[in-house]
């Protein structure tokens, strides 16, 4: 999470995380953190290279949105950059948008149905690119919220990197599988995720495509500290986020998300976030989620105790999880 570490830091938080057992990055993509005390919010692409240069495992933007701050085009570039600087490891991920980073620009801020149309164009500009440029040929694209002039890509790696689209909604992870090489969700009820991957699938079938090739991730939250106590105290005051139980995606300052905070309540993260000081619970639920389908799953853990919880992690989560 770039909204809470300074980017040095980030980096060698991952390089340490890679160090006890942990095989891939996803880095936010935020112009803002989602509270002022978070205090950090840095460039993605940059963070992304130097993780590159320390580590080894896969890494990708989780999720970036070529829509509102960043054309298409430009979000294309930096990503065939960043695959022919780390060959085979680079993947890219897409979002809708949230308020709180692409408002800035100051454009309208549309609902979210035209947000996610405007993804998926996105998505065919990017797409379009890749092929061209790979072949050494020129592309063009004119719709309905996008342009490009004829061009390509001059730095281009010889395999596009593969495109995920992150949801929550079964209809947009229907549309992905069609589309796209893998979807990014977030942890929820087991029913819901279940409902999401079998979207997913049905899309990919639709679309006449191979669905052991397309990949399935989820980024997870989860509190863990050495006490009860001191994981629900992380909890609350860097991650309330994920006991808002409403839509955020209009809310566009750290300072209104700072008030909506004060209402987060310890049984707010029930079902939506694992807060133990016991390894064994979270790795029955990590478990439950491989179980469930997930090929990668990212975890974030909420508190500022990264290095103590990694290297306990490293120690007795991961070596016990089963594929």
């Amino acid at each position: 999470m770039l909204e809470q570490f300074p980017p040095a830091e980030a980096v060698a938080l991952a390089a340490f995380a890679e160090q006890h057992g942990f095989t891939g990055v996803m880095a936010s993509d935020h112009f803002q953190p989602w509270l002022p005390q978070q205090g950090e919010s840095s460039f993605v692409w940059s963070v992304l290279a130097a993780l590159g240069e320390r580590t080894t495992g896969d890494l990708g933007p989780g999720v970036t949105t070529p829509t509102f701050r960043w054309h298409p085009a430009m979000v294309a570039q930096a990503s065939a950059t960043l695959a022919s600087m780390y060959p085979g490891r680079h993947w890219l991920g897409i979002g809708s948008g949230e308020a709180l980073n692409e408002h800035i620009v100051g454009e309208y801020w549309p609902e979210a149905h035209e947000r996610i149309n405007r993804m998926f164009e996105a998505v065919d500009v990017i797409k379009k690119l890749f092929t061209a440029s790979i072949a050494g040929r020129e592309v063009r694209h004119a719709g309905p919220h996008f342009k490009l002039e004829t061009t390509r890509l001059w730095t281009m790696p010889p395999v596009a990197p593969e495109i995920f689209v992150a949801t929550q909604g079964p209809v947009t992870a229907k549309r992905a599988g069609r589309q796209v090489d893998g979807i990014i969700t977030t942890g929820a009820d087991d029913e819901r995720l279940r409902v999401l991957l079998a979207k997913f699938d049905e899309g990919a079938r639709e679309g006449g495509r191979d669905r052991s090739k397309l990949t399935r991730v989820l980024q997870l939250h989860l509190s863990w500290a050495p006490t009860d106590e001191e994981a629900m105290a992380n909890a609350l005051r860097e991650w309330p986020i994920a006991g808002m139980r409403f839509a955020r995606g209009d809310i566009r300052s750290p300072f209104e998300f700072e008030q909506l905070a004060r209402s987060v309540r310890p049984e707010d993260f029930t079902g939506r976030l694992t807060v133990s000081s016991d390894p064994d619970v979270h790795r029955a639920h990590i478990q439950r989620l491989i179980d469930l389908g997930f090929d990668r799953i990212y975890l974030h853990n909420v508190g500022r105790n990264q290095r103590e919880w990694l290297e306990v992690f490293g120690r007795d989560v991961l070596p016990r999880l089963v594929r």
